[in-house]
């Protein structure tokens, strides 16, 4: 079978973890066809060549435009910042590559649907990083919960917080700018948790939210002694209704001292709970009320062979995975969803959905209500 052949555009944090999981998924999972590592956009010519040798790619360039329009690329891969995916995206698409890209998928629910229709139109596939719903622990919190195992669903807690801006003497970047960030941590972090709480519970149906900036200026690394005015969310938190009838509350926070990756949930069913700390990200904490009252509590699964995915990395349990290993299931399902033409989750649609609820967030704490997810 022909092989899919990537150009990645951007190289920074997100854009090393997608190389490492095109380098490491064809080890891992019996994939249909060869992934052949293209071609690398950078900035300028010198970093792009850098990136190329370090991650394994044929070729690089200085202008993402010759990237998306070169006939030898298959999938076009976008890590670059997030006011740039629209555009990259749609030439793209227009250029009839598939896409892969990072979230949010856009600045706005109208970019993101705009993005959505016109991959739809063209018949290209589609898939964003929304990589912790692959985990293993993640996917079998989902399978108890599909099996009733706690009983119908009546609450979702859940958290995504760090502390990566808790110092307001870090300096301002394009991240704290609206018109190259959009939002802040409710893009950045609070987006996964989103996704996360739909994929395990239902979809999200109203809200009420409330959003703060509290470092609101930050020195400026080019202009000693000037600061720069943070014009984007430090916090956020909500409370949701989804369609199954569950409640629940979302919180996310890019100035939370301690935090490194502390993306956490409790699900409470009618029958049993279960809790997921990401900063553990191969145990799962479940509770049922199976158990006489003097046996119960909750007891530690460590995810292993018997578990979706995991028997591809290690044939032994409790040895543990890592973040790198849930972008490699993710490259796994983007080359299996062009090489079989299966189906990708979360594709353009349901990452534009993702966008909607963030904007029905920030509509209601500028109007102080509940709002309707309308999608």
């Amino acid at each position: 079978m022909k092989p899919v052949r990537v150009g990645l555009i951007g190289t920074g944090y997100m854009g090393k973890a997608h190389a490492i999981a095109f380098k490491s998924a064809p080890a891992i999972f019996p994939l249909s066809t060869d992934i052949v590592c293209e071609m690398v956009a950078e900035v300028d010519a010198e970093l792009a060549a850098q990136k190329a040798r370090e991650f394994g790619f044929n070729r690089f360039t200085a202008d993402w435009r010759q990237l998306v329009t070169d006939p030898e690329i298959d999938v076009v891969d976008i890590c670059a910042p997030n006011y740039l995916h629209k555009e990259m995206a749609l030439a793209a698409i227009e250029a009839g590559k598939h896409v892969y890209s990072e979230k949010p998928l856009a600045l706005s629910a109208i970019d993101a649907l705009e993005m959505t229709e016109a991959a739809e139109k063209a018949g290209v596939k589609t898939l964003v990083g929304f990589n912790y719903t692959k985990n293993p622990t993640i996917q079998l919190a989902r399978e108890i919960i599909s099996n009733g195992e706690i009983g119908d669903v009546v609450h979702f807690r859940g958290t995504f917080n760090e502390d990566y801006l808790a110092d307001n003497q870090l300096p301002f970047t394009w991240r704290l700018k609206r018109e190259f960030s959009g939002s802040g941590t409710l893009g950045d972090m609070g987006s996964h948790l989103i996704n996360l709480a739909e994929f395990l519970v239902a979809p999200m149906t109203e809200l009420c939210a409330d959003i703060q900036t509290v470092h609101r200026e930050r020195p400026t690394p080019d202009q000693p002694g000037n600061t720069g005015t943070v014009e984007n969310d430090d916090q956020v938190h909500l409370m949701a209704r989804f369609a199954n009838g569950a409640m629940g509350t979302l919180e996310s926070s890019r100035i939370a001292w301690g935090r490194k990756n502390g993306l956490w949930f409790e699900v409470t069913g009618t029958r049993g709970s279960l809790i997921y700390d990401q900063e553990r990200l191969s145990e799962l904490q479940l509770f049922t009320n199976d158990d006489r009252p003097s046996r119960q509590g909750f007891r530690r699964i460590l995810t292993g062979p018997q578990h979706p995915d995991y028997a591809n990395f290690c044939v032994s349990a409790g040895h543990g995975l890592g973040y790198n290993d849930m972008k490699a299931v993710e490259v796994r399902d983007l080359i299996e969803g062009i090489a079989a033409d299966k189906p990708m989750w979360p594709d353009f649609r349901a990452a534009y959905r993702v966008n909607v609820i963030m904007d029905a967030i920030e509509q209601s704490h500028a109007e102080h209500q509940w709002i309707q997810i309308s999608v």
